[in-house]
């Protein structure tokens, strides 16, 4: 004890300090745990593939609002459920949207040689990418539920929540032209051009039940490791914002977030892009964030059929209640209301009908009611 060295005065910490000292620690011990649960998510995946076929039977077994909830007293019955539950895909340009959905459908596909459903741009310098909404149905055929491809996210935050916006309050339909204020003339003519010929303005609109974000791995990756880099840092802040628009989360559900162009990068650098996306959008990168690279095998069609199980459980948990209004903590149908009102109107006209036949007939009788017979509107308002 008599060895034991005293610190001197400059080299004690002030509590501030000790503080963020622990915290930085907590943290890097946090990051630490979810990287090391990440890596064995890998090996997990490959040990469940002995169960793909299972998995995969239930996603083609799926109805709209199979998995609803029954919570808070509900029924089947009181919520309004979609003919077809609509998945929409968001994303960068570039961030793999039309490739995923090929793999999605090749993974239902009894014909593995059947050519791709979605076009693919392979150079988007020279290709125009998605422009025109697409409704793919999963799988082919079915009308259970339908993947959305649509045109990638600007670098213009103002046009991409105009076009979020209108996709989601709106609806989406198949066919329809993604036309934004930043376009130049000539590609609004290009496409407007493409558009008489498409043919599908007759096609159904379908409201977005949930939605898949899509990232570029390696993209993201570069943003991890160029700190100085401007444009690499711009990725990662554009996806930060976007994830975060309120329109693209169903009350509290983020969207679900898929990893794409990880056959490019280490198993640990994929691990690492998940853990970094989690971070910076606040979502579990464990049960949130699915990695699906462009290799085929097992492994990647089992982590397919879990997004989807995810994003359709999610999709039937947030079905919109069909009309209903609160009033003074009861739930009262809303037909039940209208029904009320109609009874109302046709009292109020019977009695005005009443009085002016009254005083045709007997112009010397006083016909007015008395106060009490008069209905005090601003007593029932709450009925409105």
């Amino acid at each position: 004890m008599g060895g034991e060295r005293i610190p001197s005065a400059e080299e004690e910490s002030s509590p501030e300090e000790t503080s963020t000292f622990l915290e930085n620690d907590a943290h890097q011990r946090r990051r630490s745990l979810v990287y090391s649960q990440i890596l064995q998510s890998y090996d997990d995946v490959r040990i469940r593939t002995n169960a793909l076929e299972k998995a995969k039977s239930r996603i083609l077994s799926y109805t709209p609002g199979a998995w609803i909830e029954m919570s808070g007293g509900m029924k089947f019955s009181d919520y309004n459920v979609p003919e077809t539950t609509s998945l929409i895909l968001v994303g960068p340009k570039g961030s793999g949207k039309s490739s995923l959905i090929n793999k999605i459908s090749r993974v239902f596909e009894d014909d593995k040689f059947a050519p791709e459903r979605a076009q693919v741009s392979y150079n988007l310098s020279v290709g125009d990418g998605t422009y025109f909404l697409q409704e793919y149905m999963i799988p082919r055929g079915s009308t259970s539920f339908c993947l959305y491809d649509t045109r990638g996210l600007s670098d213009v935050s103002s046009d991409n929540m105009q076009m979020l916006k209108h996709w989601i309050t709106k609806g989406v339909r198949h066919g329809e032209l993604a036309i934004r204020n930043s376009d130049s003339p000539s590609i609004r003519a290009r496409m407007k051009c493409k558009a008489r010929q498409s043919g599908y303005n007759s096609s159904k609109t379908r409201l977005v039940n949930f939605v898949i974000f899509v990232v570029n791995g390696l993209s993201v990756l570069k943003s991890i490791d160029s700190c100085d880099d401007g444009a690499s840092q711009f990725y990662i802040q554009t996806i930060a914002e976007m994830f975060c628009c309120p329109y693209l989360s169903f009350r509290d559900d983020m969207p679900v977030v898929v990893v794409t162009h990880g056959d490019l990068l280490s198993l640990s650098d994929r691990a690492r892009v998940r853990v970094h996306l989690g971070e910076h959008l606040g979502i579990s990168p464990g049960k949130q964030i699915f990695d699906i690279p462009e290799s085929c095998g097992k492994a990647t069609e089992l982590t397919i059929i879990d997004m989807l199980r995810y994003s359709l459980e999610h999709a039937d948990r947030n079905l919109p209640c069909k009309g209903w209004f609160l009033d003074k903590g009861r739930v009262v149908p809303l037909m039940a209301c209208i029904f009320l009102l109609i009874i109302l109107w046709l009292s109020v006209a019977s009695t005005h009908i009443y009085r002016v036949h009254m005083r045709r007939a007997h112009p010397k009788v006083h016909t007015d009611f008395p106060p009490e017979f008069h209905i005090d509107w601003h007593a029932i308002r709450h009925l409105w």
